[in-house]
């Protein structure tokens, strides 16, 4: 039995082992791409990798550099920031 803190990122599978006898692996359950928080696409230049990988990797590979990058993809931060330069000069 895995801890209580692995619970949640392993997944039983059971595989039959060479003997013929079917033993019960634990394994990682696949990650899944990071979405637009507006229209759920998933996001260009966002790594898809679990947490533990995600630490290691330098801030600047975690999301792209532009506005709302890592939350919103490019034509939903294109609309949002015309929304606002539209809101600015009325």
């Amino acid at each position: 039995m895995p801890k209580p803190s692995q619970r949640t990122s392993v997944k039983k599978v059971k595989v039959k082992v060479p003997s013929g006898t079917l033993k019960t692996y634990l394994r990682k359950k696949r990650n899944k791409p990071a979405v637009c928080g507006v229209c759920g696409k998933p996001l260009s230049g966002v790594p898809n990798l679990n947490a533990l990988k995600m630490r290691t990797i330098a801030k600047t590979k975690k999301r792209p550099e532009r506005p709302f990058g890592g939350n919103l993809c490019s034509s939903c931060m294109r609309n949002k920031i015309k929304r606002r330069l539209f809101e600015s000069f009325s």
